[in-house]
């Protein structure tokens, strides 16, 4: 059963297919969720479409992780690094160095 909010985030991605923030929103909600394979899927496309979404790759980490997959999770967050706001962000490098460890 779908739920509302769900629903919502499905439409957002179907109508707008090539933008990054729906396959993100869908995600986050998958992840909330603990239902990981679907926020893998959903996360991954936001990162193809937008290689720079570095609040996606984090929750791409995130999802990666909760499915049990610390490798993944890792080389993700690692990628999250890479983005312009992981360069400069130093809240966010912190934070992920201590996801990271924790592994």
């Amino acid at each position: 059963m779908t739920s509302e909010r769900e629903q919502q985030f499905v439409e957002m991605v179907k109508e707008f297919p090539d933008s990054p923030m729906g396959h993100f929103s869908l995600g986050k909600f998958y992840l909330e969720g603990a239902r990981y394979v679907e926020a893998v899927k959903a996360l991954e496309e936001a990162v193809r479409l937008d290689a720079n979404y570095a609040a996606a790759w984090v929750a791409l980490g995130d999802a990666w992780s909760g499915a049990g997959d610390a490798v993944k999770a890792r080389h993700v967050w690692e990628r999250a690094l890479e983005t312009p706001h992981g360069k400069k962000d130093a809240s966010l490098q912190a934070d992920l160095e201590d996801r990271i460890s924790q592994l």
